[in-house]
Formats: C-alpha cells, structure tokens, sequence
C-alpha cells in the first residue's frame, strides 16, 4: 500500500487560459462517451454531432470546450458593445471642426486688418477695409452648415489671412487624399499618399480588373490574364491573391464594408460626402471605374450584404479610417454568425478563418471552434464513425463502443447488494469446465490452456525447422480449456417505440437497457441469441447494427398483439431456454386484425387485448418465458401486466426510467446463474 501521503486524494482548481495552462485536450473516445446519450436519443449521427456542436461538451480534466449557443451569444455582445461605444456621424467630426478654427482664424485676421485701417489716419483706406470686413463677414454668417458646403465656399473665398488661407489648402490636400485611401482601401491597403502618377495608374489598373471581370463572368479562361495582372498591378494587392476568385472577393469584402458605413449614415450625411467626393474628386473616369467595379462585384458576390447598416448609438465619434476598420469587423462578425448558425456538422467550422475569430473574440473562442472543426475528423480517424455517401454513419467499432458505453454506466449505477460483484467469472457464466481441451475456433470463450499451446508452437515450429527460443505463437496454436455448453439462451427484447415513450421520457433509458443487455450478452454470452422487435401501430424486426439509429414512430398504437407474433416467429428457430423481454410504458392499443391491417383505439377495446392474450398463451405452450418491464405503470396497465403474467408465469417489474437498468440487467443475470445452476444439478 502507498503513504498516506499517496493515498490522498488528488485535488484540481481550474480557472480561464491565460495562455500559459496545456488548454483544451479531448481525444476521439472521450468525445464517442459524450455522444453516447445523444447517439441514442436521436438514433442519428449527425444529429448527435451537431446537438454536441451546439452544447459543447467537457474534456476529462473539466476544462469546458464552447459551443454554438455560447459563441453565438459572445458574438452577440461583441456587436452590441461596439454599437454602443461609438458614434458613426464623427467620420468628418474633425474635419468640421479644422474648417471651423479656419473660419474664426480668418474673422480675427479681418477685426485685425480694420482696427488697423481705422488706426491709420486714412480715411480711404478706412472706409475700404470697412467695405471688405462687411463682405467677408457677410460671406463667413452665410456659410452653410453641411461640410461640403462648407469646402465649395472656401474654396472660392478671397482669405484676409494667409495663415488661414494656407490651413485650408493643406486640408483640402489631406481630405483628398482621404477621399482618394477610401477608394484605395476598398481595393487594397497597399497604397499610401497617393501620387499624381499613382492615380494614373490606379487608372489604367481599374481599367484592367474591369475586362478581367467581364471575362471571367462571360466564363472565359482568365488564367493568363489574371497572372498578366498581377503581374503589372499585384503590388495594390499585399494579400496576394492566387485567383481571380480570391482576387474579387477580396475587393467585394472591402467594398461592401465602405456601403455599410454609407448605409449606416443619415440621409444627410451621405448626401454630404457625396457633395464632397463630387466636389474634390474631379476625375470622372477614375470615378466611373469606381462604379463599374462596384456594381459588378455586387452581381457577383450578392451574399456579401451590400444592404446591411448598423445603429451606432455611443457618444464616442470615429475617424474615417476607424470607422472603415469598425465596418470590416463588423462585417467579419456578421459572416462568422452565418457560418455558426448553418454549419450542419463540425466539418463545416473548418471553412471559419481562425485569425479572425481569435482577433473579434479571442483565443478561447478559437481554440473551442479549432476543437470543433477536428472533432467529425477524430472520430473518423478512431474509426468509430464513417462517411458513407455524404452521411456519417457509426462503424461496427461505434456500435460496440455504444454498447460499451451503455453497459458500463447501468453497471456503475446498480447497487452491489442487486446483483452482488458484477465482474463476470473468467471461465464464464453458465459453462461447466471438463477439464479437456480443444483447438480454438472463433466465438469459443478465449480460456487459454498455456500448456497445450506453448507446446503447439514448439512441435509447429521445430516441424519447419525453427526450434529454440523465442517461441513464435500462431492463432494455429491456440487450444483452450473445453466447457460444456449447459445453458444457451434465447431472448427476443421488444422494445416499446409508441410516441408516449419520448413524451414521458422513457425511451432513452430504454434504449440504453436494449444496447446494454445487446453488448452484455454478445461479449459475454457469445452463443446466446438476442433478437429484437420494436412496436408502435405495428411492429417491426430489428438488426443489432439498425439499434443505434432506432428512434421512436410518430404514430399512436401499442401493438403488443404483433410483437409478440414476431418475437415467437424468431425464437422459433432457437434453441436452449426462451424468453421475451417487453419494456413498456403502455397498455395493448392497437393489433392485427385477421385481414392484416392494423387497427388501433384508446382505450382499448376487448378485440385487442383477447388477440394480444392469445399470443401471450401461444408463447407460454412454446414453453416462452415473458418477462415485462412496465415504466410509469397506471391501474389499466398494471391490471393487464398482471393478468399477462398469471397466464404465462413469467415475472413482471414495475419500475422507473430511472432504475429500469438495474432491474433488466440484474433479472437477466440472475436467470443465467439459475440456470447454470439447474443445468449443473442436472449434469
């Protein structure tokens, strides 16, 4: 035994990455035992997958991976937290303001020329200056107040001062250029303080993206051309685009964020900066360049949501080039909402771009959507899942590993005083050991007689001239301990698929008992038989491998009648002890009439339940044992169980979706030890 110092139990504190912890660590089986219940419940890989993708889900160390819903609402906060902060109508704020103190600049450069006429002495020169101080303050009071209004009268305006006079050209000059980077940005970022020689070029680089578009929309062949391009013009594109498709988007990503600052401004305001890029921008080719590119690339990339405005309602005003960057993340924030919100499986995540998630929301963010995007990947690597045809589907791996899974939790819950130790005796339940030995054929229990076997090997090697050490084993070798096969069993497990299953939450339990008892007996029971029907309306056979994906039937009708027609029509053809497992939530409402048709009614009429009792009896003379499991039973269902179970003395349970486990479980292996027991008396 350890220290006590050892034996002390280990405690963990957790708290949010900081960039320094191992982070988020979740492996393929850890993400298969999270699936279990949804796998069950929906009987859909894909529906589990993408509940999980939404919910999230938690690694082995507790650390919480986020879903869906939690990135989408983090989502949420980030775009309402920017929308609060600031104030869109701010773009030309400080612009405004310049051509203000230019304006008062200019006054005090009038006050200042009349006080000094008046103190001349000259009165001509006086009553001049007097005349010029009125026109230019009369100029000055009608200035309008829009600000393109505002730079089409300066512009004409005959300053009195020089120092304001040559303020406002240096401001023109910067507000040209201002107007000139917009058109820039929605093209590249590449470009600063543009030239005369620039614009020129800017020109004939506009020229040539446009014929390259029409090509590429007519379908013709752009490769040469596009390498041509970028070849001559690829210095306005620093993202280095690799096609003509990367190329367009790129510019229709920029542009569409430049309409949404458009479309989120006053009607006002538009029509001001309009004036404005009218008035400074006196290229019109450049300009109808500008305009064809845009209407194009709107054909071309509708989704881009050239209508899309926000309500910017804080107090804190952005400059152009914020404001600009404000419209990109914003739009970057509104196209990764849409990839959440229509992402089908967690494949599709990948397509997010992880920069920018980690940019807009964080490195927590990214790590969850990164985990996410791998998880479909992982569990096909494992092998536990499979695409077939564009659907994911469970392997024969994930059937076991669900079973498994099913299995271990009923086991972990069951109290040691039901069933006593649960481990299964290794030479096996219900087979007597003679003490002789035969070679191993497949589905014998693997009880290795080393003895035998070793000796195998040598004989087998020493035989093709190999003898000595080390031994080399083959599967030829193997000779096991041979049993007698004393208590086969056969079972048929009818499983209730009626719509009130789900309604009062009982089918997801049951279906855990059928993949459960179905791992249980074909591990360690490998020679007894487990059939299995499920009802509604009407009833149905089921395949181990079509369990998982079983769900329940959207119809009314408990047709106990028809399952147990074709539970005894399966046990007919086995041998060794029989019995029926039924689990159900209701009484018999529908059966087969004698014409083969289904006939349902609430409350049950006499018709079905007599034809449902004749096949109760038909099952009791096939010396069939049935053994029912009634969830939530009322009086009604209560009476017919019992009055079932008089019939053919079989054994009834009345239980909850809680501990229907335990009882299936515990009552099926309690009748294998009987019956080892018997046959042991027996022998």
């Amino acid at each position: 035994m350890g220290s006590p110092m050892q034996r002390r139990t280990q405690r963990f504190r957790y708290s949010r990455w900081d960039g320094t912890q191992t982070g988020f660590e979740f492996d393929a089986d850890a993400a298969f035992d999270e699936l279990t219940d949804e796998l069950l419940y929906h009987g859909d890989v894909n529906a589990a997958l993408r509940r999980m993708m939404q919910d999230g889900m938690q690694d082995p160390d507790g650390n919480q991976l986020q879903g869906l819903r939690e990135l989408l609402e983090q989502l949420r906060r980030e775009r309402e937290e920017r929308l609060a902060n600031h104030d869109l109508g701010g773009v030309y704020d400080e612009i405004k303001q310049q051509l203000d103190d230019i304006i008062d600049e200019e006054r005090h450069a009038i006050d200042n020329a009349l006080r000094d006429a008046q103190n001349s002495g000259d009165q001509r020169r006086a009553d001049n200056a007097e005349s010029a101080a009125m026109e230019r303050n009369m100029r000055l009071d009608l200035m309008p107040d829009d600000l393109a209004g505002k730079v089409r009268e300066l512009d004409s305006y005959h300053f009195e001062s020089a120092e304001a006079k040559q303020r406002f050209e240096q401001l023109m000059e910067k507000l040209k250029e201002q107007l000139m980077q917009q058109m820039v940005d929605q093209m590249s970022g590449a470009m600063e303080n543009m030239t005369p020689e620039d614009m020129a070029r800017m020109k004939d680089m506009m020229a040539s993206l446009n014929e390259l578009l029409e090509k590429h929309q007519r379908g013709d062949d752009t490769t040469a051309d596009f390498a041509d391009f970028m070849n001559e013009f690829g210095d306005f594109f620093p993202e280095n685009p690799q096609n003509v498709e990367e190329l367009l988007e790129q510019m229709a990503q920029r542009m569409a964020a430049m309409q949404a600052m458009m479309n989120s401004m006053t009607p006002e305001q538009r029509a001001q900066i309009q004036q404005l890029s009218d008035q400074l921008m006196d290229d019109m080719d450049l300009q109808w360049q500008m305009q064809q590119l845009s209407g194009n690339l709107q054909q071309m990339f509708p989704q881009m949501q050239w209508n899309r405005s926000y309500d910017f309602e804080g107090q804190d005003p952005m400059g152009f080039a914020q404001a600009m960057q404000q419209m990109q993340e914003l739009g970057d924030l509104d196209q990764l909402e849409n990839l959440l919100r229509n992402a089908s499986s967690p494949s599709a995540l990948a397509e997010a771009d992880m920069d920018k998630v980690r940019n807009l929301l964080g490195d927590d963010a990214a790590r969850s959507l990164e985990r996410l995007a791998e998880l479909t990947k992982q569990l096909e690597q494992a092998g536990l899942i499979a695409n077939k045809e564009g659907k994911l589907e469970l392997t024969p791996k994930g059937l076991r590993k669900i079973g498994s899974n099913a299995l271990k939790e009923l086991f972990s819950k069951m109290s040691k005083d039901m069933a006593g130790q649960h481990e299964m005796n290794q030479h096996g339940i219900g087979h007597e050991r003679t003490y002789d030995t035969k070679a191993y054929e497949y589905g014998d229990s693997f009880q290795l007689d080393l003895n035998r076997t070793i000796r195998n090997a040598v004989r087998r090697n020493a035989g093709q001239g190999r003898g000595g050490t080390p031994v080399q084993l083959s599967p030829d070798d193997f000779e096991i301990e041979r049993t007698e096969h004393l208590t086969r069993s056969a079972t048929v497990l009818m499983l209730d698929l009626s719509l009130s299953m789900p309604m009062r939450d009982n089918f997801l339990p049951a279906k855990k008992v059928a993949m459960a008892l179905h791992h249980l007996i074909s591990t360690q029971f490998p020679r007894d038989y487990l059939g299995i029907v499920g009802f509604s309306e009407t009833a149905r056979i089921l395949t181990a491998e079509q369990l998982p994906e079983v769900s329940w039937d959207f119809v009314y009708g408990t047709n106990m009648h028809h399952g147990f027609t074709l539970a005894r029509q399966l046990l007919a053809r086995e041998s060794g002890n029989k019995q029926i497992i039924m689990i159900t939530d209701g009484e018999p409402t529908a059966h087969i009439t004698p014409d083969g048709y289904p006939f349902f009614n609430y409350p049950p009429v006499r018709e079905t339940v007599e034809a449902t009792l004749r096949e109760v009896v038909r099952a009791t003379k096939e010396q069939i044992r049935i053994n029912t499991f009634g969830l939530g039973a009322d009086g009604s269902l209560r009476a017919f169980i019992e009055r079932m179970t008089q019939i053919n003395q079989g054994r009834a349970f009345f239980t909850t979706p809680e501990n229907l486990g335990d009882y299936v479980l515990v009552d099926f292996l309690d009748g294998k030890r009987a019956m080892a027991r018997a046959g042991r008396r027996a022998g």
